[in-house]
């Protein structure tokens, strides 16, 4: 019986300092700052300082156990989220880039289908510009047809109509836009040309990558 109370009273001393113990060293944590020259400051409860300039938490044995970063302040979280927006749409468009290139490779396995594709875009630009051409081609027929009326009138010294004068002046507009539709297209053929080789190596360089890697499994 004797024997059974010394050992509990023994535990019971362990517990108590134990308890004690882990109190003490809860209590021990210090936050430790630097301010902006440098100097370091040192407290037992959390600053508006040490928020301001961040901190760490330091135990009894000056070995830091966390570290929390000083607050931005309004202008530095702006710079921050529109960092992290920017960073966000980058992420974004370099998986979109990958999809579509997975997408590529997937439709046109071999180089001449896809120089096929590309010819045929090209194609229908040249049709497009093929139909301006004819198109443009009545228009001034039109137009010089009017001029020459308004021609042998005024060589006739008869009075050229009003009807005749503003028939010639919408022609003319016609035949101005036909030009400027035609050099539109002209330019979208050239476009399409160099994007046709920038294209090709594009794809020319992803199938040496995806055959390389096949050849690596």
């Amino acid at each position: 019986m004797r024997k059974a109370l010394i050992v509990i009273a023994t535990l019971a001393l362990t517990a108590g300092l134990h308890a004690q113990a882990q109190k003490s060293q809860s209590g021990s944590y210090r936050y430790r700052w630097r301010d902006n020259t440098g100097l370091p400051h040192y407290s037992d409860s959390l600053t508006s300082d040490a928020l301001k300039f961040g901190y760490d938490l330091v135990n009894d044995r000056g070995i830091v156990v966390q570290h929390v970063d000083r607050q931005l302040n309004p202008e530095e979280r702006a710079a921050a989220q529109k960092l992290a927006e920017q960073q966000a749409a980058q992420q974004r468009a370099a998986a979109e880039r990958a999809r579509a290139d997975a997408q590529l490779l997937a439709a046109y396995p071999t180089e001449d289908g896809y120089k096929s594709a590309q010819r045929q875009n090209l194609d229908n630009i040249e049709q497009q510009i093929n139909t301006t051409r004819i198109n443009l081609r009545s228009q001034e027929k039109a137009l010089t047809d009017l001029l020459t009326r308004a021609g042998d009138l005024e060589r006739a010294k008869q009075p050229v109509p009003k009807t005749l004068n503003d028939s010639i002046a919408k022609q003319r507009d016609v035949v101005t836009k036909q030009r400027e539709l035609l050099e539109h297209q002209q330019g979208l053929r050239e476009t399409a040309e160099q994007k046709n080789t920038q294209d090709l190596q594009h794809y020319r360089d992803l199938k040496a990558a995806q055959d390389k890697s096949q050849q690596g499994q």
